[in-house]
């Protein structure tokens, strides 16, 4: 008879990348290796449990599979794929041996070093589909301790004292929102939930819902109970099909369990939760575009006063809040005000989730302290920049966020730190960028993004933002003209101060930031009709640089068109004729060896 301390569990990550990279497989190869009777011989008194998790960070090396032996420390294995299965269950499981060829190295432990996992705490060791799994870690237990033990005034003042402020961008104290939502008058209120995660690169709410759906319920409890809230909604993308599935799973079996709906945990408490679909308009972050959406109008920003706690969905005072917020709630509560205050700066308390991305070896999620380096962030959680080429930016806080340059590498991440150089938090994307990236191509691409994203109801937004787009698809195909800065300054000034919403008063910030902090690149692409970063197709010809090149033959091998010939042992030659302009051979050629 097998007991709990004997139990062997197989943990798999089945966020989106985990799914994309094989996770249903890999988890249908162990059960079915269990279940052979060899294997059954080795272990027949061991309870062998395949559980499916949420996404653990580092995305890059899905599958990732935890194995749990009673007694040991878990060791981790990458890139699993159904294939790996049979040697890890014989070996490992069966003998106790790791399979060492396979498991995680010095670098994947590197990249939790410095990470404060409080709000991530529970993915990759919670099933997110399974309600007694989370109550099994803690879950449910903060709203159970608010309802008996705490008035709503006490629980807005614990959250004051906290010092949380909201992870949607903007760092708006919570409590002090709250306060102001509660002080409202007026019988019926919303509380919403911001899932409309919509930057380029930005993965952090959708991992943390597809990773642990309870945690954000529980989290909204709070804050219903807080500011006197019976009515709910979680407005999510519809582009985000598993997070929607699994959201849609946890309110069912929440409501059914007596965490949602009247009479909560025997209480006078009522709370309804619904979820509502969004269609994937960038500008829905914004609250009041958010609010007009899910009364079914089209999604555009609303001017303010009055704001949303006075008069919000539906006329009502409303509160809205993103999903990392509300994954706070729990932490504060059970682990106290003070405790949670004891993380970060003066002014940006505990921690903040960060999509890593860009040209940084270790891409993925990761949650660390307020007030960590933007270059600790880079170099000793992601490893650094790959290929041995040099740092050159970095961009903070989505396509609204500004970019850094070396400079201010050792800049704090927080939220005055961040505005003080020119970014932003933001949601908490992260792009790195190194030598080979133009930085007037990066502004353009993301300009490119916020104007397609405007919704185009004030004149700054809709028309300043194309404006100042044409100004750099002309300096980008070498039309640039004497002049052309001090136009895009001008306009970005205009259009910071009269937009409506912060979509366009953000949205001049990367090239504000990329014209103060490399100015050099736009004079060279207007003046010399040269991209020095060799990005811009139309102001590059591409050679190779026959001291530099090592007749590997890499370029050779990965130009889709035929452009390049090459004889071992001779140095490769590219034919303009032929030549797409691709980058193929720049990007794949690990001498830089491509001019």
């Amino acid at each position: 008879m097998s007991t709990q301390n004997d139990i062997i569990e197989v943990h798999v990550c089945m966020g989106t990348a985990g799914v994309a990279s094989g996770g249903h497989e890999v988890m249908e190869a162990f059960e079915q290796e269990f279940k052979k009777e060899g294997v059954s011989a080795v272990l027949k008194e061991r309870n062998c449990k395949v559980k499916a998790t949420g996404c653990r960070g580092l995305c890059a090396r899905d599958v990732l599979v935890d194995i749990h032996l009673p007694g040991m420390e878990p060791i981790t294995y990458e890139h699993v794929t159904p294939e790996m299965v049979p040697a890890i269950v014989q070996q490992h499981i069966g003998n106790g041996e790791v399979v060492e060829k396979w498991a995680a190295k010095k670098d994947y432990y590197d990249f939790y070093k410095l990470q404060k996992r409080y709000v991530l705490r529970d993915c990759g060791k919670v099933d997110p589909e399974d309600i007694d799994d989370y109550i099994a870690h803690g879950g449910y237990e903060a709203i159970k301790k608010v309802l008996k033990e705490m008035t709503p005034e006490q629980v807005i003042e614990e959250v004051k004292k906290s010092g949380l402020r909201g992870r949607g961008g903007g760092g708006f104290p919570t409590g002090v929102k709250w306060g102001f939502c509660r002080a409202s008058k007026g019988d019926l209120k919303y509380l919403i939930c911001n899932a409309d995660e919509g930057d380029p690169g930005a993965f952090m709410d959708r991992s943390i819902i597809e990773g642990n759906p309870h945690v954000v319920i529980e989290g909204m409890l709070i804050a219903a109970y807080a500011i006197g809230c019976r009515e709910g909604y979680i407005y999510c993308r519809a582009e985000y099909p598993l997070a929607i599935k699994r959201v849609k799973k946890a309110l069912k079996i929440a409501e059914e369990r007596g965490f949602l709906g009247k009479n909560i945990l025997g209480t006078d408490f009522e709370f309804h939760l619904h979820l509502k679909e969004g269609a994937g308009a960038f500008v829905c972050g914004e609250e009041t575009a958010l609010i007009a959406s899910i009364e079914g109008e089209r999604g555009m920003p609303r001017s303010r006063p009055p704001f949303p706690a006075v008069r919000g969905l539906w006329g009502k005072p409303t509160n809205v809040n993103n999903v990392e917020t509300f994954a706070n709630l729990p932490l504060i509560i059970l682990d106290g005000a003070e405790f949670y205050a004891s993380m970060g700066t003066e002014k940006s308390k505990g921690t903040k989730i960060f999509a890593l991305s860009g040209k940084v070896k270790s891409t993925g999620l990761v949650e660390v302290p307020m007030g960590i380096t933007v270059r600790q962030l880079i170099f000793d959680v992601g490893g650094g920049i790959p290929k041995k080429r040099k740092f050159k930016a970095v961009q903070l806080g989505g396509p609204s966020g500004g970019c850094l340059p070396e400079s201010l590498l050792d800049t704090p991440i927080d939220y005055d730190s961040l505005i003080a150089a020119g970014a932003m938090m933001g949601s908490g994307g992260v792009v790195v960028m190194d030598e080979t990236n133009c930085m007037v191509n990066v502004a353009q691409f993301f300009l490119t993004f916020t104007q397609r994203e405007s919704c185009g109801k004030c004149i700054p937004c809709r028309i300043g933002t194309k404006t100042m787009l044409d100004i750099l698809n002309r300096i980008t195909s070498g039309q640039g003209r004497e002049g052309d800065i001090e136009k895009l300054l001008d306009l970005a000034q205009d259009i910071k101060t009269a937009s409506l919403c912060g979509l366009g008063q953000t949205a001049p910030n990367p090239v504000i930031t990329t014209i103060k902090y490399f100015r050099d690149e736009y004079e060279a692409h207007i003046k010399n009709k040269k991209c020095p970063a060799r990005e811009c197709s139309a102001l590059i010809e591409f050679v190779v640089a026959e001291d530099r090149c090592k007749k590997c033959g890499i370029c050779f091998k990965v130009c889709p068109v035929g452009a390049i010939t090459w004889e071992k042992g001779k140095v490769a030659y590219i034919d303009k004729s032929k030549c797409v302009k691709c980058r193929e051979c720049i990007v794949n050629c690990p001498f830089n060896a491509i001019d």
